[in-house]
């Protein structure tokens, strides 16, 4: 039997970000695993969001490289979900779907666009505008506009953080699913949902303390909302996050 093919992961290496005099971050260098889950920590202004803009190459840094595990560039090879769904409030739940297409003056794919809304749940919605859906629904449609790009590095920026808990839980376990195969790094301001998702947790503390990756998680995830070591872990991950922003 032929194992699946694992996606790049990713290489940050020396990367230092300032804005004149002021230091955001110095030589941060770690690497994320190809098919790995990573979730990302950390107080405000810790310039977790400009580090993962970087990494999708919407901003430049001062100085270091982002690569991919193969040597390669990873640019084009990333696929971004953001803080808000951006759904097109004029286009049906189907174009917004396969909005990349349209964007680059391809035929959309509709037979992949069907296939994704069906994994998430919105085959009955296709024609539907972005209006008729709700919070959870939306966001559901995000997560299958970001797979339609068919992209092996997905880039995440506390893409379910205005949802409601019980929402945020089953769109959590959605995302598990469908980004088994990818290289995913999430940005999150919440301990259980980075303990729920991640196979590896960074903690990014204003500068000079810089990155922490000593926090460990047993097991695989997705963790069930009350897993013993989850909740442990929790605990003991928002201590260090408290303790990081001091």
């Amino acid at each position: 039997m032929i194992s699946p093919r694992l996606p790049p992961g990713i290489q940050v290496r020396d990367l230092t970000l300032r804005f004149g005099q002021q230091t955001i971050f110095e030589r941060l260098s770690f690497d994320i695993a190809g098919g790995s889950f990573v979730s990302l920590l950390g107080a405000s202004g810790a310039g977790k969001t400009s580090l993962l803009k970087i990494i999708a190459g919407l901003a430049q840094a001062s100085s270091g490289t982002v690569s991919g595990s193969d040597g390669l560039p990873i640019a084009g090879r990333i696929a971004y979900m953001g803080q808000k769904d951006l759904l097109y409030p004029w286009l049906s739940v189907e174009d917004n779907v396969a909005l990349g297409s349209r964007l680059r003056g391809e035929a959309p794919d509709r037979a992949w666009t069907a296939h994704l809304l069906e994994r998430v749940g919105l085959a009955a919605h296709s024609r539907s505008l972005p209006a008729a859906l709700s919070g959870g629904m939306r966001q559901r449609a995000a997560i299958a506009r970001t797979l339609y790009e068919r992209q092996p590095i997905v880039l995440m920026d506390e893409p379910f953080s205005a949802l409601d808990a019980i929402t945020r839980a089953e769109i959590q376990s959605l995302a598990a699913e469908l980004l088994a195969q990818n290289t995913v790094l999430l940005i999150t301001h919440d301990p259980m949902e980075a303990c729920r998702l991640s196979h590896r947790l960074l903690v990014l503390s204003p500068w000079p303390l810089g990155l922490d990756d000593t926090h460990r998680i047993s097991g695989q995830p997705p963790r069930a909302p009350d897993d013993a070591d989850l909740l442990k872990s929790q605990a003991e991950l928002l201590l260090q996050m408290v303790r990081a922003a001091q």
